[in-house]
């Protein structure tokens, strides 16, 4: 049995799921509830009601192709919202195993799992944000399925946005049409969806003032933006960001800000041979998935959505202050890298392949003699700058900044992953943690021990806790420090779970020497001209 597998497995669970929604629905009167568009109608699983398609947006298309997004149309009668729609346009899977999903432009919808027995009190609401690079990811995933959380007691919402050109590109005439800023419009579909929260989740039975973020990959990186966004001051109250944010130095990166942005805009432009902003929206929407379509799928620093990145509104202190819990997994490259190709004589040359070379002072923290070494060694730089050094920054800023503190985690389970003889293994690697999370380990047919069980118990309290409080504490479970810079204690969500100075902290801080110096200042403090 190999991941690969998991398609399989992945459709068999949403053929199930659909099949004892529709079996209970014909026993029971479908669940309805309304919104400020119109009523919708959705179904019942146990006791959860899930509302799947309810369009927040109008559909990006034609005119709207690369415009914020419009205010959806209403309608009369109860809409049936039994069914995902479609997920925006994209390439590939965001995950090894996954199922392409179907796709559309027309993409806007969102999903809403609450408890079918009304509350006392309203809910708290965590809205989920998928990753994928910003280029891929489905809510139809049923990995991503809000079931078993708001069979905990909470309302949880996810949220297709637009991905890739369709969602990042800047360009020269769309900066002029849009009053000098253009890209983020998936950023902007991420805040009109919280703006829906605001208005119409009270109806589902949740709390519009008490909203919790979560996401993993692209999806936290999303909230770091969003994070230092003030379109998106006051839409969320709390964050839970997994395995991504957005620290990094921008003079490394600068295809981040709109002038660079812009020319790379007409760059990939050319490369589908159209010389204006018409001629690319005439164009298919799998058309502009085509050419250099990487140079724009990335969020941009404008001044509208996000005028400052999330380093820089730390350091002024703008950021949206809330509580955040954080983190990483100990194995992060495993499923991304080919670690069973890495060589100690060719691992240099591997790296600059892959990055572009990287400075001495980053590579000389990560040192090997032997094959087996190196490999490690790739591991672990892999790790810590993809994802490692973002969350240690995170915390770091958040402790600094006073206020609301930050939680921080290390996922060093190894869950029981279908061997893989081509990579040697998943381990605890990226997405590793969301079937514990969610606590959806009865989806896969896995080798799942108590262990395993008891860890997505635990994990799945300790988020909604947070959800509820700001704090994941509660009783029963190992108590979770909050994080400060003196004893960066990290959760260890392992074989056990107890907090323990981030083992990583070695190796990390060789990236702190390198962005010290590119910044011009140290961590934590104003940075100095930009190039």
């Amino acid at each position: 049995m190999t991941l690969k597998t998991t398609s399989r497995t992945l459709m068999a669970a949403l053929a199930a799921a659909l099949a004892v929604a529709a079996a209970t629905v014909a026993g029971a009167t479908p669940p309805l509830a309304s919104t400020d568009n119109g009523p919708v109608r959705g179904l019942r699983t146990g006791q959860v009601a899930a509302y799947l398609g309810l369009p927040y947006a109008a559909p990006p298309v034609g005119p709207l192709r690369w415009r914020p997004p419009a205010p959806s149309a209403s309608w009369t009668g109860a809409r049936d919202a039994a069914s995902f729609q479609p997920a925006c346009p994209q390439k590939g899977v965001s995950m090894p195993g996954e199922p392409p999903p179907s796709t559309a432009e027309d993409c806007l919808y969102l999903n809403v799992w609450t408890p079918i027995r009304r509350p006392t009190r309203p809910r708290p609401v965590m809205v989920w944000i998928h990753g994928g690079g910003y280029a891929k990811g489905a809510t139809a995933l049923p990995l991503y399925w809000g079931d078993r959380l708001a069979g905990r007691g909470v309302v949880v919402v996810s949220l297709n946005y637009r991905l890739g050109p369709l969602g990042f590109l800047a360009h020269p005439e769309l900066s002029r049409e849009g009053g000098g800023t253009s890209g983020n419009y998936g950023l902007m579909d991420q805040i009109a969806a919280l703006e829906w929260v605001q208005r119409n989740i009270a109806a589902f039975g949740g709390d519009p003032d008490n909203v919790t973020l979560f996401g993993q990959s692209a999806g936290a990186m999303s909230i770091s933006l969003l994070t230092a966004s003030p379109r998106a001051r006051g839409l969320f109250h709390r964050a839970i960001a997994q395995s991504g944010a957005v620290f990094e130095p921008l003079e490394l990166a600068p295809g981040y800000r709109l002038p660079q942005a812009e020319k790379d805009g007409v760059t990939y432009a050319a490369s589908l041979g159209a010389d204006s902003l018409a001629a690319l929206r005439a164009l298919p929407a799998d058309r502009l998935l085509e050419g250099r379509a990487s140079l724009v799928t990335h969020p941009v620093i404008e001044p509208t959505v996000l005028p400052l990145s999330p380093y820089e509104a730390f350091v002024a202190g703008r950021q949206n202050k809330t509580p955040v819990l954080l983190g990483y997994n100990a194995e992060e490259a495993r499923s991304l890298v080919n670690l069973t190709a890495v060589r100690a004589d060719t691992f240099q040359a591997d790296l600059t392949r892959a990055w572009g070379g990287l400075p001495p002072t980053i590579t000389a923290a990560y040192p090997f003699v032997t094959d087996a070494e190196s490999r490690q060694a790739r591991a672990d730089l892999e790790r810590d700058l993809r994802f490692g050094w973002d969350m240690w920054a995170w915390a770091r800023l958040q402790d600094k900044a006073g206020g609301p503190p930050a939680y921080a985690y290390r996922f060093s389970r190894r869950p029981p992953f279908p061997a893989t003889s081509e990579r040697g293994g998943w381990g605890a690697s990226h997405f590793a943690e969301l079937w514990y999370m969610f606590d959806h380990l009865d989806q896969e047919p896995w080798a799942w021990s108590r262990t395993d069980r008891r860890l997505a118990d635990l994990m799945s309290r300790y988020w909604i806790n947070f959800a509820r409080s700001g704090n994941p504490n509660g009783p029963g479970l190992p108590v979770w420090p909050a994080y400060t810079t003196g004893s960066d204690l990290f959760l260890d969500l392992g074989d056990e779970v107890a907090p323990r100075v981030n083992p990583d902290q070695k190796t990390l801080r060789a990236f702190d020497q390198t962005y010290d110096a590119v910044r011009g200042a140290p961590f934590g403090t104003a940075p100095g001209p930009r190039p």
